[in-house]
């Protein structure tokens, strides 16, 4: 391990949380992300379900929200698997690499900590995958509690504070969900540090600049933002 691949490290640490810092949570900046104008938008349906008896599209909504979570839940345990059986592949892989010109190859015990290091990133993910799933889950039976609309027109107030409850847990779980998501998509600039420290710095980057782009200047984030809806008026 070199000063450069420790450089590396603490660059992706930095622009991971500084990332998720920018993306989550209230807004930072005078241009939300597209995680947070989402935000608004479950408040939004949560609201619109109050009007109506027949919650059979709000249901389906719940439950492929807890399916996805599970299918990112289940892809995660793959990873983690092929990551320990790389480590069980360490020999094939040091004699590989030895011979390509073009990987910075810092020897058998570096090779390892950053598989290890790959493992916990996945792992990292599958909690934040499994506890996501759990709050759409506990989201669920909150929404089943939710007033009729005969009972939501009677007391309005009391109808809004359990609505409140739900679109709370709902925003939670997709914030864990986005958590486990964000880590997925960082793991893949990851793998450039067993090219080398300075492609390492490159991927993380590059995977940065992407998902910035994607929640800050985006066409999905556009297509919320009331400008959008201004303009196709125009």
């Amino acid at each position: 391990m070199t000063i450069a691949d420790y450089l590396a490290l603490g660059l992706f640490a930095f622009l991971w949380f500084g990332y998720s810092w920018l993306t989550s949570g209230e807004p930072v900046l005078p241009r939300p992300s597209l995680n947070q104008a989402m935000a608004e938008r479950r408040r939004l349906w949560i609201y619109n379900s109050l009007g109506r008896d027949l919650k059979m599209i709000d249901t389906q909504i719940m439950a492929g929200l807890q399916n996805g979570t599970a299918f990112f839940a289940s892809t995660s345990i793959f990873a983690i698997g092929g990551c320990f059986a790389l480590l069980g592949a360490t020999d094939q892989v040091d004699a590989v690499f030895r011979d390509l010109a073009f990987v910075s190859y810092s020897g058998r015990a570096a090779f390892e900590a950053k598989v290890v290091g790959l493992t916990a990133l996945f792992g990292y993910s599958f909690f934040k995958f499994g506890w996501s799933y759990r709050l759409f889950n506990y989201c669920t039976i909150l929404f089943g509690g939710l007033p009729m609309a005969a009972e939501y027109r009677a007391d309005p107030e009391t109808a809004k504070r359990d609505a409140e409850r739900v679109i709370r847990m709902n925003i939670i779980a997709a914030r864990h969900f986005n958590a486990g998501l964000r880590t997925i998509f960082l793991s893949i600039g990851y793998l450039g540090w067993f090219i080398g420290p300075y492609m390492f710095m490159a991927s993380t980057l590059f995977v940065i600049i992407v998902l910035t782009r994607r929640q800050f200047f985006s066409e999905a984030r556009l297509a919320l933002m009331d400008e959008s809806e201004s303009r196709a008026k125009k």
